[in-house]
């Protein structure tokens, strides 16, 4: 199959799933800052099903700025929608390059430490699902592995 298609196929697949949860669960507003300097995020929306909590949220990181070390409980599923996010782990290696369009997944578990880093001039807006263990945190903070960034 062309890869085209699939990744084409993914980030639809995504933004359905992003809207289709922010349409089925309803609609709750909170604020929160995530990580560096400027860095916002604005809940649209969450609910818990099963044990698991879905929480639906929008993360702007200003140029310049960076989410800080961290992991989650759960995974995360996101979709770039502005920017260039520029995405490490804990080898202090680039494991990916998100443009505007992409889609990404981060694991769940302190095996998993990363940042998430805005090298451009443009603020970068990402919208997020987390499927999370009920009542855990949205993310753990970590030290960092040692890179000569933050």
């Amino acid at each position: 199959m062309n890869t085209r298609i699939v990744k084409t196929a993914a980030r639809a697949g995504l933004a359905a799933a992003l809207v289709g949860a922010a349409t089925l669960i309803g609609v709750s507003t909170a604020e929160a800052t995530p990580g560096g300097a400027g860095v916002t995020a604005q809940v649209i929306s969450q609910t818990t099903v099963g044990g698991q909590d879905y929480i639906l949220r929008r993360i702007t990181i200003p140029a310049g700025q960076g989410t800080g070390w961290h992991f989650h409980d759960g995974t995360l599923y996101g979709y770039v929608e502005q920017g260039t996010l520029s995405h490490y782990d804990s080898s202090c290696q680039s494991d990916g390059v998100y443009k505007a369009g992409s889609v990404l997944t981060e694991p769940s578990g302190s095996q998993h430490v990363h940042i998430g880093r805005n090298l451009g001039a443009d603020p970068v807006v990402l919208d997020v699902l987390y499927v999370l263990p009920h009542g855990a945190p949205l993310s753990e903070d970590a030290q960092n592995p040692g890179c000569d960034f933050q």
